[in-house]
């Protein structure tokens, strides 16, 4: 606040009483119309900076002395000394105050306190925010993260303070578990972690989940044909995934269409197989690997047998190949890997 100047009077003048036109305070000069006028929102910001100053004077006046009471002492003063400021000095400055608002009434400017700033706590005269119940100057109505004005804009709440969009979403919404970007509009919440829509999809093959959902494996979701592709248990016979029903045999799985001979593919009748290193063999099959079939009639060799030319026969079998007798006295002539009697060998080959 501007001070007021007061007259002063040199030893050996006469002091005179004020005219009725210095008692009347002095009214700032009106502007010349050749003058810019000046805007409505920087005599709105002058007038709050005013009624700030204006606020804190009448604070400050009317704050009680601490310490005791005492009587002021009267001093002798000198007669060119300013008088104290009193009663009439207070009148002048409402009376000035109320002279400018009336002026900035004209101009169009509104000069009533609309409430105290949310911020600064002084009053607001000019342009206000009203948000979060309270009253702001739009300089002061900023945003909590980065300080950017939020007169006019949109904006978020989080414990009494405001924040824009940004700062919001980066502060204080969930983080997407795959590109841990701030989550702003729809979300998935799945394995103990949230998710943007667009990026909850199969690990493996990258395509969202349809109707029939998804499988988990150390935390990481998949499609259901990727899950059985890589973790589902294989079949011994086709190295497919097993996915419902299967057979357990020689310490491994198999589909139950997969468990047949592994030469013939005959599947086993009665449910009993052979083993052969490994493999499951019908019957016939095995004893053909193990060289135990007949060589006459082609048939397992399971009891009595004749072991001859490298090869096995039933005892009925091992017959001459001329006159089809048996030979089972054990006495044989061979010829081009054929057994043939001593007669018939005699008469054939002698």
């Amino acid at each position: 606040m501007s001070q007021f100047p007061s007259s002063k009077v040199t030893a050996g003048e006469q002091k005179e009483g004020p005219s009725e036109d210095e008692k009347r305070p002095s009214l700032p000069p009106s502007p010349s119309p050749g003058l810019p006028k000046p805007s409505a929102t920087s005599a709105t910001l002058e007038l709050d900076r005013l009624m700030a100053s204006l606020s804190d004077f009448r604070v400050q006046n009317h704050l009680p002395a601490s310490g005791p009471t005492q009587t002021p002492a009267v001093s002798s003063a000198d007669e060119g000394s300013p008088p104290p400021p009193g009663p009439s000095s207070k009148g002048s400055l409402d009376t000035m105050l109320g002279l400018l608002q009336s002026d900035l009434s004209r101009r169009g400017v509104p000069t009533q306190a609309k409430g105290l700033c949310g911020s600064c706590n002084k009053p607001i005269a000019g342009q206000v925010v009203t948000a979060l119940g309270r009253a702001w100057h739009p300089e002061h109505f900023v945003c909590g993260g980065c300080s950017t004005t939020l007169a006019g804009s949109s904006f978020f709440e989080k414990d009494g303070a405001p924040f824009c969009p940004e700062c919001y979403f980066e502060r204080f919404s969930p983080r997407c578990g795959f590109c841990n970007q701030p989550i702003r509009h729809k979300m998935v919440t799945a394995l103990g972690t949230h998710w943007h829509p667009e990026h909850f999809c199969c690990v493996s093959c990258g395509e969202p989940f349809g109707e029939e959902g998804f499988h988990e494996r150390e935390g990481r979701p998949y499609c259901r044909r990727d899950f059985l592709q890589l973790f589902a248990p294989r079949c011994q016979g086709c190295q497919g995934p097993i996915l419902d029903n299967y057979i357990s045999a020689l310490s491994a799985l198999w589909h139950p269409d997969c468990f047949v001979c592994r030469e013939c593919f005959a599947p086993f009748s009665g449910g009993s197989f052979f083993e052969h290193e490994g493999r499951p063999l019908c019957e016939n099959h095995f004893h053909a690997r193990r060289g135990s079939l007949c060589a006459t009639c082609g048939l397992p060799v399971t009891g009595r047998c004749v072991s001859a030319l490298g090869r096995r026969f039933h005892p009925d079998h091992f017959t001459c190949t001329f006159c089809l007798r048996p030979l089972t006295k054990g006495s044989f002539q061979e010829r081009a890997g054929k057994p043939y009697c001593q007669p018939c060998f005699l008469k054939l080959f002698g």
